[in-house]
């Protein structure tokens, strides 16, 4: 998806991954977070966490079903470490699926006293990058099964301890359940080579006003992927798509898109929302993106990778030379 990526500086104190949850201090201050809430009943990733893994790019508050982060209580005695998360593989008929985990480790006594490490002062001469750090979801169970969320103590940048980092790596962890949460990428798509959602960037482009009129279209092999933006959907804000048919583009045909897109057509006042627009995109990534509404107002829009984007008029012709390849 062609969107501006802003990198957040965000210092993760008190939150073990993803930002859920934050952490009551104590009478002793920064140093001195209260002690974790003990919950009854561990059950599992699915029950217990399952916002586990989701990526929440600014910390929000816990929900009422999420026990408090903090400091292990000196009555609670761990005996295992469980993790809760999400991750992508290959799907078992072709392209990539995301799954929830859960994996437990059982010799934990070295994670165990790095997080009982204080967190680390700043001393104002450290230089600390800014990228986000997001460790594992994790939660620590004792004998009765009882489970707690622990805090992870920070370094002088306010990101995990390495020595907590290590021991996170350390122990064998043994995956307990896997469950499949959402189709990535399928088959058809990751066989032509596009991404299974995309943006329309030609009704975003246009939302705040009209990009100047495109140049020459010169180009080397093109890419073409097709994607259908659902009903509910159209004219929203950033409408994504979804993959419906692609792969490179016929060189028979390559020539007149390139010369479609090169028109000066005057762009038709209109504002119905495109239910399929087309991608094209360079075999070598040389070059700038190119997006087609294949039916609404059927403009298009070409998309440098550097300066503005240029908006052009295409017709019925130009989509039917972007039909199935």
């Amino acid at each position: 998806m062609r969107a501006s990526r802003t990198v957040l500086a965000v210092t993760l104190l008190g939150l073990a991954l993803g930002g859920c949850g934050g952490t009551e201090i104590g009478p002793g201050g920064a140093d001195q977070p209260a002690p974790a809430q003990i919950v009854d009943g561990w059950t599992s990733c699915a029950k217990d966490a399952p916002r586990a893994g989701d990526i929440i790019p600014i910390p929000s508050p816990p929900t009422a079903n999420e026990p408090t982060i903090g400091r292990i209580d000196p009555a609670f005695t761990p005996v295992a470490a469980l993790t809760c998360g999400r991750e992508v593989r290959p799907g078992r008929n072709g392209g990539h699926e995301q799954i929830a985990t859960e994996r437990r480790a059982d010799e934990i006594a070295p994670l165990l006293a790095a997080l009982r490490l204080p967190n680390e002062q700043a001393d104002g001469d450290t230089a600390c990058t800014l990228d986000m750090v997001i460790p594992p979801w994790l939660a620590l169970l004792d004998d009765r099964g009882r489970w707690l969320r622990p805090y992870l103590p920070t370094d002088s940048c306010g990101k995990p301890r390495p020595e907590v980092t290590a021991a996170l790596a350390g122990p064998q962890w043994t995956t307990v359940d896997t469950r499949t949460i959402r189709q990535v990428e399928t088959a058809t798509a990751e066989a032509a080579g596009c991404a299974q959602q995309w943006t329309d960037m030609v009704w975003v482009e246009t939302r705040n006003g009209r990009p100047g009129p495109p140049g020459a279209a010169v180009s080397g092999p093109l890419r073409l992927c097709v994607y259908e933006v659902p009903t509910s959907i159209q004219g929203g804000e950033k409408p994504p798509g979804d993959f419906v048919y692609g792969g490179p583009l016929p060189t028979e045909r390559q020539a007149g898109v390139l010369r479609a897109l090169s028109n000066r057509r005057a762009v038709v006042d209109c504002d119905t929302p495109a239910s399929r627009f087309a991608v094209l995109r360079p075999l070598d990534g040389a070059g700038p993106d190119r997006y087609v509404e294949l039916d609404g107002c059927r403009r298009f829009l070409v998309a440098p990778a550097t300066g503005e984007a240029q908006l052009g008029q295409g017709d019925e012709a130009l989509a039917a030379l972007l039909g199935p390849v």
